[in-house]
């Protein structure tokens, strides 16, 4: 009876200790891919409404140009842009639901920075919208420059560099300014919306989108110069580079589809091109797939579901939206802007 017990005992224990390091290794494993195949969805940390990169209508349903990243990497890995399950995070929660393992890969208008990643221990993979921080006010204030500010009583959300960009904008110009920071994004566009202060300064994309949210948004206009730069880009957690890796060039082969003209109207064409440049991108010659740990056809597959880069910009932001913003630094470099993507070869 007490060796019966003894083994009892001991069997209890190593299901226990078999247990904790089971949860130990999930928990701190870092093979991102591994753990997203085997749940069968891609977690993707979205802001919570922010026309044209991330919104949700009355039943749910997510649009936006960072919505449609995370469908880009869901498609790369399972043929499926409907894998991506949107997770709404606030500016001030986003790094650290990342680092939680919340999220597997945050896509939320989040600038790329030298602290972020060293403080967050966090990684940008590549720029996806190159910004700027700028400035809204109404059209009756009769400003033309940024320089035109001084004496301003600005609105920011904490949490962003949009706050620390501000300061340094008015203190290298000798500017006085008086600075109204809230919390939540909400809360600073109501407070500009009602009149509790005469500027709202965030990146420029964000002012487009938030101007709609306006109780008469054709009376505010949004300044054409930019104080800061706001490389926007999709972050992931570091040491994960297998990850890294699917999310770093499910963007660059967007932009290289664009690039070859290469679209989700054209994809099955495109399969059956001799050009060397656009055979390694759809998968027909070489590995480079499989050297993800995906499929030969894995970019493909997001071109056919979610299009190039150019067709996620216009039909989420560009002239294809209601927000018109122009591509500007965005366009491809052989166009006059700034995206590109090195060669898939």
């Amino acid at each position: 009876m007490r060796t019966f017990r003894g083994g009892l005992l001991i069997g209890l224990a190593v299901a226990v200790l078999v247990g904790v390091v089971a949860i130990i290794y999930e928990f701190y494993d870092t093979r991102t891919l591994k753990r997203t195949v085997r749940r069968g969805e891609v977690l993707c940390g979205v802001n919570k409404g922010l026309p044209g990169f991330s919104i949700p209508d009355d039943k749910g349903n997510w649009t936006g140009f960072d919505v449609d990243f995370c469908r880009a990497v869901a498609a790369a890995i399972f043929n499926d842009p409907g894998k991506a399950k949107f997770i709404p995070l606030d500016a001030s929660e986003r790094f650290k639901e990342l680092q939680s393992r919340k999220v597997d890969i945050l896509s939320r208008n989040s600038t790329w920075s030298m602290a972020r990643e060293l403080d967050y221990d966090l990684y940008f993979p590549a720029v996806a919208y190159y910004d700027g921080a700028g400035f809204m006010l109404p059209r009756s204030r009769n400003k033309e420059t940024s320089l035109d500010l001084s004496g301003s009583k600005v609105c920011v959300q904490a949490g962003t560099t949009t706050a620390l960009n501000v300061a340094d904008y008015f203190r290298a110009n000798n500017m006085k300014y008086e600075e109204v920071k809230l919390e939540s994004l909400a809360d600073v566009v109501k407070a500009y919306d009602t009149g509790k202060c005469d500027t709202f300064s965030a990146d420029v994309s964000q002012l487009y989108a938030l101007r709609l949210n306006l109780s008469k948004p054709g009376e505010h206009m949004i300044l054409p110069d930019m104080i800061s730069k706001e490389p926007l880009a999709p972050v992931v957690r570091q040491r994960d580079d297998d990850w890294m890796m699917i999310v770093k060039w499910t963007l660059y082969a967007m932009i290289n589809a664009e690039e070859l003209g290469v679209t989700s109207e054209n994809i099955d064409e495109a399969l059956k091109s001799k050009k060397p440049e656009v055979m390694r991108l759809v998968g027909t010659e070489g590995n480079y797939g499989e050297q993800l740990g995906l499929t030969k056809d894995w970019a493909a597959r997001i071109i056919r579901h979610v299009g190039n880069y150019g067709e996620m910009y216009e039909r989420n932001i560009g002239e294809k939206s209601k927000l018109k913003i122009p591509r500007g630094m965005n366009q491809l470099w052989n166009a006059g802007g700034v995206q590109y993507a090195p060669p898939m070869r």
